[in-house]
């Protein structure tokens, strides 16, 4: 049985990609300090300058005390919507936007939901990676920055890489960003391996046990 815990796990750990399924991640951002203003937010999803495998990605779950102005203006491969329901991105325009006003209120967050061959199936030929960006701007035509340091108003970069993960890059200290969980095949590979470590640690107690004890 353990020799069979340890082949099954090593096979799981050997055949698995950087990441075996979608990465999620939940933003929320704390904009109590410009609670009222009519602003506006804007979300792209945007291949590299070369070439690119198709990646996509989903705003799902938004929710605010703050208000839509549920008008949005989109451009490129986007779908969906308008928010609170769910947009989808495609990465196969070279620009892909959604812009929509909003006005602030305490709060916002939503999920991030990165998906398709470029994070499930590395081509190791791509030479760009695609990018998500997330935007907030106090006026609503998206021209002044809001809570971020970036002054063309960015407040939250997500990077597809080369080798299927992903990186975040914050430029507001106002918003956290979730870190996605390990993959659900990469987990089940970690808990095979710790019940196999387990039953060596508990066989090896036994024999020191016995070796150690009086003959009757």
């Amino acid at each position: 049985m353990r020799r069979t815990l340890l082949l099954v796990a090593l096979c799981l750990l050997a055949g698995a990609p950087a990441w075996a399924g979608p990465i999620t991640y939940h933003v929320s951002v704390d904009t109590s300090s410009i609670a009222g203003t009519a602003g506006s937010l804007e979300f792209q999803f945007n291949p590299g300058p070369l070439s690119s495998q198709p990646a996509s990605l989903q705003i799902l779950n938004f929710a605010s005390n703050g208000t839509l102005a549920g008008a949005p203006q989109t451009f490129g491969d986007v779908s969906g919507g308008p928010l609170p329901s769910t947009v989808t991105f495609d990465n196969g325009g070279a620009f892909n936007d959604y812009f929509d006003g909003f006005t602030f209120g305490s709060s916002l967050a939503f999920d991030i939901t990165l998906f398709g061959p470029a994070l499930t199936a590395p081509n190791g030929t791509a030479t760009s990676g695609s990018a998500f960006g997330f935007s907030m701007f106090s006026d609503p035509d998206g021209t002044i920055a809001a809570l971020t340091s970036d002054p063309t108003g960015l407040a939250l970069r997500i990077d597809v890489l080369l080798n299927g993960t992903s990186s975040v890059t914050s430029f507001s200290p106002e918003a956290a960003v979730a870190v996605p969980e390990p993959s659900t095949v990469l987990l089940t590979a970690t808990v095979l391996l710790g019940l196999y470590a387990a039953r060596m640690v508990r066989r090896q107690r036994a024999s020191r046990n016995s070796s150690l004890s009086l003959p009757v």
